[in-house]
């Protein structure tokens, strides 16, 4: 825990907690003077004073400073001190109070003390009883201040989302359109090519003749699977989930793949921890996130391995594809869901895309584990 931690860097120790009591039984006959000392100070920065709505809200912030206060002197300081302290910093970004305003309001208290124990106590007595309050004060900023930098750090993850989202929507409604125009004239050249391969056949079985027709067919094929996956991205058609078993959906598309995994040479293995694994999916979606995930992993690691896992664990589907090939580079990592980005020569740069589209619409999640002696990559979505 953060204040363990805290406590154990500033050495706050047994005999600083004492000081700190005893302070506290000296110092309750003059907190309410401490308190009408702090709002003076408020009031006085414009900037501070602004985040106040009145008086009457100034009655109720000086009672809870008060109690503030006596519970930072008294302790104990355990899980509940933790939380209070975590409230006050959750509720000082929430109504944008800037985190300098926190330097300067414990610098108020702070002076008002080492009045307060100066007054009380013999000069070498006084030293060390600052110096626990000190400590005190420094453990204090650092728990409020540490919901400043996680505010800070949900606010970025927030905007770098919103600018990706922003540039996927432009994507795909700019990938809609095109994929659309070229829909009609492509299957219009296959309806001609299937023509014209039924008249030369009429005429023989002549394959200096037919070998450009059929190669013709193969990359008119190449372009419509293409095609599909902008569509897939662009424009995917709603969530129709329903009970499923995940295995027999990962079982059919591993006997589709293994073809592929012939011609690599690579092993394709599938351990399932439970049979069914039942959950509520679309599975033609699911189907499109395996194959995907099975094909990156085939071609990743010619001559090796690729393991599936499929389970149920804590009310999720956990589905795991794991190769043994080179790994990714940090820089492939950051741009795995990227539309459009590929390190493969033919390449769409989609299907990463499609997976985390789909995982988000099952309300999922994707992990992602790489080095040199592999790749692991791991859906988890909600069974209900």
């Amino acid at each position: 825990m953060i204040l363990e931690e805290l406590l154990s860097y500033v050495q706050l120790d047994d005999t600083d907690r004492t000081r700190l009591v005893a302070l506290h039984a000296k110092l309750v006959p003059h907190m309410p003077a401490i308190a009408e000392r702090f709002y003076e100070a408020v009031w006085a920065s414009p900037g501070a004073a602004a985040m106040l709505s009145g008086v009457d809200q100034i009655q109720r912030l000086r009672v809870s400073l008060i109690d503030w206060m006596s519970s930072g002197l008294l302790g104990p300081y355990d899980v509940a001190f933790n939380e209070k302290r975590s409230r006050i910093g959750r509720r000082h970004v929430q109504i944008g109070l800037a985190q300098h305003y926190m330097f300067t309001a414990i610098n108020v208290v702070r002076t008002a003390y080492a009045d307060r124990i100066a007054a009380l106590h013999p000069p070498d007595e006084a030293l060390l009883v600052i110096r626990s309050v000190d400590k005190l004060f420094d453990i204090e900023l650092a728990l409020m201040l540490r919901h400043y930098q996680l505010d800070s750090e949900e606010k970025l993850v927030a905007r770098e989302r919103r600018i990706q989202a922003d540039r996927i929507a432009a994507l795909q409604t700019m990938t809609a359109g095109l994929a659309h125009e070229v829909r009609n004239p492509l299957n219009a050249a296959k309806l001609q090519l299937e023509l014209l391969e039924r008249r030369l056949r009429r005429q023989g079985d002549d394959p200096k003749i037919l070998e450009p027709v059929a190669l013709a067919h193969h990359e008119i094929g190449r372009l419509t699977e293409l095609l599909n996956e902008f569509l897939a991205f662009a424009g995917p058609p709603a969530l129709h989930a329903g009970e499923h078993d995940a295995v027999a959906i990962v079982r059919h598309v591993l006997e589709l793949e293994r073809p592929l995994a012939d011609r690599c040479h690579t092993t394709l293995a599938l351990v399932a921890t439970s049979d069914p694994a039942i959950a509520l999916i679309d599975p033609g979606k699911l189907h499109q996130v395996v194959q995907n995930l099975v094909r990156n992993g085939l071609e990743a690691s010619p001559g090796g391995t690729v393991t599936l896992t499929v389970g149920v664990a804590e009310g999720s589907l956990s589905l795991q594809v794991r190769d043994d090939g080179r790994g990714m580079t940090p820089e492939v990592r950051a741009r795995i869901y990227e539309p459009f980005f590929s390190t493969k020569e033919s390449g769409t740069g989609m299907g990463m895309s499609i997976v985390h589209n789909f995982v988000a619409m099952h309300g999922g999640e994707i992990a992602i584990r790489t080095g040199p002696q592999g790749t692991a990559i791991e859906v988890a979505i909600p069974r209900r």
